[in-house]
């Protein structure tokens, strides 16, 4: 096979935060169920445009990863499948492309596996973290799982959970990140709304297999914003010119009220400062309730996906949360997402081949 293009989220190489970071905490004091696979995916209007959603039925929690020239998309739990995955040439027209995790590991139960990640080590290894049901705590825990291929079959051959924090309420969206200096770490939350408590997104070192948890965990942020409402969840890094961006999602994700924010961290154990501006991401009339994003890039530009609502329909079964990208612009080392939008906007491949 083609060996993969393995790129570091976001890794670009470039000056301390600090000062960044001082920057965001002043302006902060002075701003006191499933539908069948096989339905089309995007709207083409066009050679060089297209329409969300470009995933039209139930895909929650989308991660997409590239590896040559097809990208690799991820969700939550549907139609049966633990692992859903779509592939694309374009992150425009996707096609179901089976379960990544056709069987859970003896300690798990099916029915909730939420928001897979993949990562690329290696051109024939591939680890993928998913928050699944833990038989013997109850709650949600996160397990890895390891594929020669990005589309998999992944399996899991652990004894147990990678992460659980039980007493916590659980651990779930886990996400994967590798930095420039070749470290490899590991974010996710504890489901403390699961329990009524905090909750908290946190970091860890990761072994360079993947399959380990290096040192101690750091806790980075919790829910502190009116916007954010009881909990703040489905963390990412980014790294862009040096800075290192922590994206998160908040709120309830039934309601119009969920969205995207993102802070800046000095490093991945932190400290981080939300930004002023949160949410950049949020409810309007084309999408409701956007959010548990991922970045990706293409051609230069920076895309991010997530799952939204049709508007009025929050928390119905069908469509459910279908998959939309839209594009990131970057105005004085601020992302700012165009989007959500419902007309036809430019393709991120506008030069790519008709199929």
């Amino acid at each position: 096979m083609t060996a993969p293009a393995i790129r570091r989220r976001g890794a670009t190489a470039g000056a301390a935060v600090a000062p960044l970071v001082a920057g965001l905490l002043a302006t902060a004091l002075l701003v006191a169920g499933c539908t069948a696979p096989d339905e089309p995916s995007a709207t083409t209007t066009g050679s060089d445009m297209f329409t969300n959603p470009v995933i039209a039925t139930n895909s929650p929690d989308p991660h997409a990863i590239r590896v040559g020239d097809t990208w690799y998309l991820f969700h939550t739990n549907g139609d049966g499948r633990n692992v859903p995955v779509h592939t694309s040439p374009d992150l425009v027209d996707w096609t179901p492309a089976g379960d990544a995790l056709p069987e859970l590991p003896a300690w798990a139960n099916p029915g909730k596996t939420w928001a897979p990640e993949a990562i690329a080590l290696a051109p024939d290894r591939f680890v993928l973290y998913y928050t699944v049901a833990g038989r013997s705590s109850g709650r949600q825990c996160v397990g890895r799982a390891v594929a020669s291929a990005p589309q998999g079959p992944y399996r899991d051959d652990s004894s147990g959970p990678l992460i659980c924090q039980a007493e916590r309420g659980g651990a779930i969206d886990a996400s994967p990140f590798w930095d420039t200096d070749g470290t490899l770490w590991l974010l996710w939350k504890n489901d403390g709304n699961a329990v009524g408590r905090d909750t908290w997104l946190w970091s860890q070192r990761l072994s360079a297999d993947g399959l380990e948890l290096v040192g101690e965990p750091t806790k980075l942020l919790k829910q502190t914003e009116p916007w954010e409402g009881r909990l703040i969840e489905g963390p990412f890094f980014w790294r862009r010119d040096g800075t290192l961006y922590l994206f998160f999602a908040a709120n309830a994700y039934n309601r119009a009220e969920y969205a995207e924010g993102y802070a800046i961290c000095e490093s991945p154990t932190g400290p981080c400062v939300k930004a002023p501006e949160n949410p950049i991401l949020r409810s309007n009339a084309a999408a409701s309730g956007p959010g548990h994003a991922s970045m990706v890039e293409s051609d230069g530009r920076t895309w991010l996906l997530y799952h939204a609502w049709p508007p009025g329909q929050e928390g119905s079964v069908s469509p459910g949360r279908q998959t939309w990208l839209d594009e990131v612009v970057w105005r004085d080392g601020r992302p700012v997402v165009k989007g959500p939008t419902g007309t036809p906007q430019p393709h991120p491949l506008p030069h790519r081949q008709t199929r």
